[in-house]
């Protein structure tokens, strides 16, 4: 069979609000990410207004990479990482968005991590923003609904673009984009929560405003794009999507047409504009009858299409079914959920475990798109147990891991440019969906709890020695 590409980027992900922690620290502003307290699998995360005390915020400490990160690249480098996937807190350069000129303390944090990897040769692989923008953003725009964070967010983009050229050569611009398609998009990605308090779960929502916002990074990507080749010709930018795999529940013609509508507005919508450039015909049929119209500025649409990513890059982490009749019990998932597939397990959190659906979509993708793929989100949340001998036994990982690079491979054999992967979490760090730490991805396991306790001690789990070994055989041994 046909193995991965020589330089196949191996490595693993992480973002900088879930791990970094140091959230006030050397000029560091409050992030969105910054005000969400603790939650659980049961109980959703709440997001407040101002900083409630005695209140747990778990991106406050997170694992405090901040202090950690020569110890933690260390550790990748061990594995043989080839690539590290990390992002750039918004708030450490420019603390409220607005400042006219950047914080050089979280500048040259960045230079040290970049420094650091380098030194291993590890290619940090850069999201710009991922899940997290200045709160004060929010408190002034209403996040993106303000077509102000346009120009906002290219400044940071020609601060990060110039200071760090020569060091990463490998962007993405917003992680999940697709969210803002999605209720919970609001918090996660477009910051329209100004003056709320409450659950999570319950933000209000009006899809109006939440395609506005859409827009608006629509166009900052663009830009941010345009700036990078016209400027850096080297930078390679790429796009990130949370990519929910549906199947039709059954055979009915009507789950059929209902499975192609939610793939087109939750999978296709955002990258055919990133990659494609242009708005795509179903989407106008969907804004129609939602009573939603996007407002323009003259000259967005030609900057759609010079802003148009490099290569595609997406989440995957289960797959879910589709369908009108109510037969099928529900099951939850990353971002939605979906009616429970009869074929498939489920993790601990409810997720269906799916290996064969990332092959399907990748040849999908690929198919649609015919550019470099890479999957920069995959894994599996846990609950990990610590053996007295200090060991983590975690072959359940191993094994979803394993099936997973498999049907990769498959995929590669089918002929998709498959240039890179890196699973989620390859450090345990705070759950985005939960604000959990029980919630666990990592091959490195920190001891670090859910009440906010623990030494944040670093130890390898079973998979961390799995990992370096698939990684040293290019996947082969697995």
């Amino acid at each position: 069979m046909k193995a991965f590409r020589e330089d196949f980027l191996w490595g693993g992900a992480v973002a900088a609000n879930q791990y970094e922690g140091a959230w006030d620290v050397d000029g560091k502003g409050a992030s969105v990410s910054d005000m969400c307290t603790n939650g659980t699998h049961t109980t959703p995360k709440r997001i407040t207004a101002v900083i409630e005390p005695d209140t747990l915020y778990p991106s406050h400490e997170a694992i405090d990479f901040y202090h950690h990160y020569k110890e933690d690249i260390a550790l990748f480098a061990q594995m043989g990482f080839k690539t590290f996937r990390l992002s750039i807190a918004w708030t450490r350069i420019f603390p409220t968005g607005m400042e006219t000129e950047p914080n050089e303390a979280g500048l040259q944090f960045y230079d040290n991590v970049f420094d650091e990897c380098k030194k291993y040769g590890i290619e940090p692989l850069v999201t710009i923003s991922h899940y997290e923008m200045p709160y004060a953003l929010v408190e002034k725009y209403n996040g993106w609904e303000g077509r102000e964070c346009v120009d906002l967010f290219v400044r940071y983009c020609e601060v990060i673009f110039q200071r760090y050229a020569g060091k990463v050569k490998y962007w993405l611009t917003f992680n999940e984009i697709n969210s803002g398609t999605m209720p919970l998009g609001n918090v996660l990605s477009l910051g329209t929560v100004r003056g709320y308090t409450g659950s999570v779960m319950e933000v209000p929502d009006d899809p109006k405003i939440r395609f506005q916002a859409l827009h608006h990074q629509f166009v900052a990507s663009a830009k941010a794009v345009k700036l990078a080749h016209e400027q850096y010709p080297d930078y390679q930018m790429g796009n990130m999507i949370c990519f929910i795999t549906k199947y039709p529940y059954t055979c009915n013609p009507d789950d059929m047409i209902l499975t192609q509508k939610e793939m087109q507005m939750t999978n296709w919508f955002c990258s055919d504009v990133q990659v494609r450039g242009y708005y795509p015909s179903y989407a106008e049929r969907y804004f129609e009858e939602n009573g939603i119209v996007i407002q323009k500025e003259p000259g967005d649409d030609a900057l759609l299409k010079e802003g148009t990513v490099d290569y595609y890059t997406f989440s995957y982490y289960m797959s879910t079914c589709t369908g009108i009749a109510p037969e099928g019990s529900a099951t939850s998932g990353n971002l939605v959920g979906g009616l429970k597939n009869p074929y498939l397990k489920a993790s601990d959190w409810g997720w269906q475990i799916d290996p064969k659906g990332l092959r399907y979509t990748l040849n999908e993708i690929y198919g649609r798109y015919q550019i470099p793929l890479m999957v920069v989100e995959n894994g599996l949340g846990a609950y990990d147990k610590v053996e007295e001998d200090g060991s983590v036994n975690d072959d359940y990982r191993i094994d979803y891991l394993r099936e997973h690079i498999e049907q990769m491979r498959e995929a590669a054999a089918d002929g998709v440019d498959l240039m890179g992967y890196t699973p989620w979490g390859c450090i345990d760090l705070v759950s985005a969906s939960t604000g959990e730490m029980a919630k666990r991805y990592g091959f490195i396991y920190v001891e670090k709890y859910d009440d906010g306790t623990g030494t944040l001690a670093r130890r390898r789990k079973k998979s961390f020695d799995w990992y370096r070994q698939v990684i040293a055989s290019n996947g082969q041994q697995l």
